[in-house]
């Protein structure tokens, strides 16, 4: 199979089913499958002209989510190029870190990139020879430090009425790479991953099995995270168009609870910060009316979720969760108001889904079980049975570009390493207990794992975010368990009479509710240092803590 395959397919199944829906100049429009995939071909047609043909030819996408981004990037793979995704969000040296070491020969972007990044950086990148920008149609664009900017619609403007042979005539193979999407780079440079078009639709029926097949061409996914990223790439792009759902862009983050309620989706893929958002505004209204709290108290949370959903824009039926651990409170918030929430698990290297939990079956604390025809495994495992999770499988991709070494240390024989410590029960379901580099080892000898801590101290409202760390004091061995706080002004205002604390007070109630909230954790998990700050902690594109920024920041 490759991603090609599963978009012809949707189209012999359901030419007319709407493939995407989105909102230009203040109006929604969408696309039919078939109209999708004619886009597609006659997109692929432009990029030959521009001297893309199959094998290592890389295209670099600096571009935010959009039909251009989908259409462009099944043009890409289609004929067996490759798609060097970024995020439009990294530094200069970053992206030309990416585009230098992917050998990039074309860049799609938008206007602003080509105006302002690009000039700067494309002097030193003469593998770069086209660059193509996104925006209203029009005239070509000036040249970017020499090099050729088209736009976008006015390529398509010159093939209307071309015949689009090539395409029709190169197809990719499932062993060809589709994607090579470059690692955060938080503990050195960015390793591209090589992830083949195998991959990518293995994993996607993977998952779909995995989650008891629920979903079909009766669904609407709602696109809310960065398709650059691989957990979204999947479950936003190739499971859909496997499924042959319909796939509905949000305008912006701005506009989330408008356009749900606009598009009437029926799943959404998120990660844990905006449904850990959701869960609170629901359980603000849930305590501010004395009528929900009653129905709540005796049992009749679905009566509640009818509202809920309702605000979701009445058809929402099902959350996946994935990119970073999701808080116990929160999966238990939405299955007691009748709302299927679901917790995954995944790594880019992986393409990117490992684990989901069975919809009808889900273990809320675990990450479910190894999605089907694929194998984990625990290596050297302690006395609580808990080790490196490793995976084997076809979801694993072939290695780094241009890094054997990385590629060797990634893999222990066939088996790749994720750097996740986690246990597997009975059943076959898999609890992550940390990353592998955060555990914290006390001079006990005693395992901490920093998410178990955070989960606990995060569920009290004065906690507006939490990093958990280890920490050495001079001359003493073992490590000691510390934490980062930013603590919710407003939250505390509100338990005030309205009145923002002073800091030293506001200090006050953060750690005084620390110390409450880890008197359910032994006592060795308990937080030996604080620091109580007002500015956010970083976070990655996905809203994952970046953790490797404060490896160290307590020490003495």
């Amino acid at each position: 199979m490759t991603i090609r395959t599963l978009l012809e397919q949707s189209v012999a199944r359901h030419p007319d089913r709407t493939a995407i829906r989105y909102r230009r100049d203040g109006v929604w429009l969408s696309r039919t499958y078939k109209d999708f995939a004619f886009g597609v071909s006659q997109m692929a047609e432009c990029l030959v002209q521009l001297g893309l043909r199959p094998g290592d030819n890389r295209v670099a996408f600096i571009l935010e989510n959009s039909p251009e981004w989908m259409e462009a990037y099944l043009a890409v793979t289609g004929i067996g190029a490759q798609v060097v995704p970024l995020d439009p969000k990294l530094k200069k040296e970053e992206i030309q870190y990416v585009l230098h070491d992917s050998g990039t020969a074309l860049v799609v972007t938008d206007a602003w990139h080509a105006q302002h990044t690009l000039p700067e950086i494309l002097p030193a990148l003469p593998n770069v020879r086209h660059v193509i920008a996104t925006g209203p149609a029009g005239q070509d664009c000036a040249p970017v430090a020499g090099r050729p900017c088209h736009s976008y619609e006015g390529l398509r403007a010159r093939v209307a009425d071309a015949p689009l042979a090539f395409y029709a005539a190169h197809a990719a193979a499932p062993q060809d790479i589709a994607s090579i999407i470059y690692t955060s780079g938080t503990t050195g440079r960015p390793k591209g991953a090589m992830l083949t078009h195998n991959n990518f639709c293995c994993d996607a029926e993977a998952a779909l099995t995995r989650m008891d097949r629920i979903v079909t061409s009766a669904d609407d996914f709602f696109i809310v995270l960065p398709l650059f990223h691989s957990f979204s790439f999947l479950t936003n792009f190739v499971l859909p168009i496997l499924c042959t759902s319909g796939m509905l862009f949000v305008e912006s983050l701005k506009t989330v609870a408008d356009d749900m309620k606009a598009l009437r989706p029926t799943i959404a893929m998120v990660v844990p910060l905006l449904v850990e958002k959701m869960i609170k505004k629901v359980e603000e209204r849930i305590n501010a009316s004395p009528v929900t709290r009653l129905l709540m108290r005796v049992g009749l949370g679905k009566l509640v979720g009818k509202g809920v959903r309702k605000n979701l824009g009445g058809r929402m039926r099902l959350f996946i969760v994935g990119g970073a651990p999701c808080p116990v409170h929160v999966l238990t918030g939405f299955t007691r108001l009748g709302i299927r929430i679901s917790e995954g698990y995944g790594l880019t290297e992986c393409s990117p889904v490992v684990a989901v939990n069975p919809i009808f079956a889900p273990r809320i604390g675990t990450i479910g079980k190894v999605v089907a025809d694929n194998y984990v495994r625990v290596a050297e495992p302690n006395e609580q049975g808990v080790g490196e999770l490793q995976v084997r499988g076809a979801i694993v991709m072939r290695g780094y570009l241009n890094n054997p070494e990385a590629t060797r240390e990634t893999f222990d024989g066939d088996w790749l390493r994720t750097g996740d410590l986690a246990s597997i029960d009975a059943d076959g379901y898999i609890t992550i207990r940390g990353r592998k580099k955060a555990l914290i080892v006390n001079r006990e000898g005693k395992n901490i794992y920093p998410e178990e801590v955070e989960n606990v101290i995060a569920r009290h409202p004065f906690i507006k975010d939490v990093i958990v760390l280890g920490y050495t004091e001079r001359g003493q061995p073992g490590e000691r368990v510390g934490g980062i706080v930013v603590p919710d002004l407003e939250a505390i205002a509100a338990e005030h009479q309205g009145q923002e604390p002073s800091w030293e007070a506001a200090e006050k109630f953060i750690r005084d509710a620390i110390a409450g909230q880890c008197r359910e954790l032994a006592d060795y998990k308990h937080l030996r240092k604080i620091r109580v700050q007002r500015e956010p902690l970083e976070r990655t594109s996905i809203q994952k803590v970046r953790r490797v920024a404060y490896q160290g920041s307590l020490d003495n």
